[in-house]
């Protein structure tokens, strides 16, 4: 009996190794033309890019969209907000960007965020006007307007739209390797009367590595652009310093924000001027860097104004 099983098994795995070879035989067959006509790897490439960029600016201005009506916010008038708007003016004549619409929302928790691109808009939650000064919430402002300047939302779309489409075409070019090397390996392990043996096989390890490295190849590129994001938002409180000449402010206003808003803002928490992390992981897949570095960062910037201030007074004494 145990014979028999075996006798049958054997010809099962046969079977399905010839049916996975004429399968690759035919796929060969019909990809052969297809690789005979190609276009040359630099008009592929350029094909490819564009095509993803495009792509992401489209994923980019429908989400937008989609945001905006999600938000129900309203716009705030110069009427009702006449001392911030002139403020956000006078940020604007300072900065390379047009003069964006000032969205009121019910958010999560008080924050703010840029979204949109040309002019775009900056969405504030109302109470925070009851938790900033007319200066923490000026510096709040240069925040968000210095990321519609770089179009950091529409440059990260973007990245993320160009490392999907990499991490695709990776997958795409490896899916039939690994179906076929999968296939031939179960078969031999068929037709030897050891069905389990197959992923210990070097057909075995080699499709789960080749899936490993996809799946490798996406997490690096994604790590690189979390890490780019993080990088903007520095660079956002430094542009924001830059044209208000106020690092305490904006220090004031994160550990207000900071201080105000409950663990879980639910799925706007990439969009807001801050990040909370718990972890050395949670901090590696973030958007937003630490709000204690960010702080800190603001902190050594007033001590080093403070420190210039004292030597340019002493070297007029």
């Amino acid at each position: 009996m145990a014979v028999t099983r075996r006798l049958l098994v054997g010809i099962v795995g046969l079977v399905s190794l010839l049916v996975y070879l004429m399968a690759a035989y035919v796929g060969y067959v019909l990809l052969l033309p297809v690789w005979n006509s190609r276009p040359s790897p630099l008009l592929a490439a350029l094909v490819i890019l564009g095509t993803a960029i495009v792509l992401g600016i489209l994923n980019y201005w429908a989400a937008t969209a989609q945001l905006k009506r999600s938000l129900d916010a309203v716009e705030l008038s110069r009427t009702r907000a006449p001392e911030l708007h002139r403020r956000l003016d006078g940020l604007v004549d300072q900065m390379d960007v047009d003069t964006p619409t000032l969205l009121l929302a019910e958010l999560p928790v008080p924050n703010a965020f840029a979204i949109g691109g040309g002019a775009g808009a900056i969405v504030l939650d109302r109470r925070l006007f009851q938790l900033l000064s007319p200066a923490e919430f000026e510096a709040l402002l240069g925040h968000e307007l210095a990321h519609l300047e770089t179009r950091d939302a529409l440059v990260q779309t973007v990245a993320y739209s160009l490392v999907q489409t990499l991490v695709g075409l990776v997958g795409l070019v490896l899916f039939p390797i690994v179906v076929l090397v999968g296939g031939v390996a179960r078969s031999l392990a068929l037709v030897r009367g050891d069905p389990s043996s197959w992923s210990r096989s070097w057909l075995g390890r080699t499709q789960r590595y080749s899936l490993q490295v996809v799946a490798g190849l996406g997490f690096a590129v994604t790590l690189l652009i979390l890490s780019y994001s993080r990088r903007r938002e520095l660079a956002a409180d430094d542009r924001a310093v830059e044209v208000t000449g106020n690092p305490v402010g904006l220090a004031r206003a994160l550990v207000k924000i900071e201080q105000a808003s409950k663990p879980d803002p639910g799925l706007l928490r990439q969009l807001y001027v801050h990040g909370e992390t718990d972890s050395n992981l949670s901090r590696l897949l973030s958007t937003h860097p630490p709000m204690d570095e960010r702080i800190q960062r603001l902190q050594e910037r007033v001590q080093g104004n403070s420190m210039r201030a004292r030597e340019l007074s002493n070297d007029r004494r």
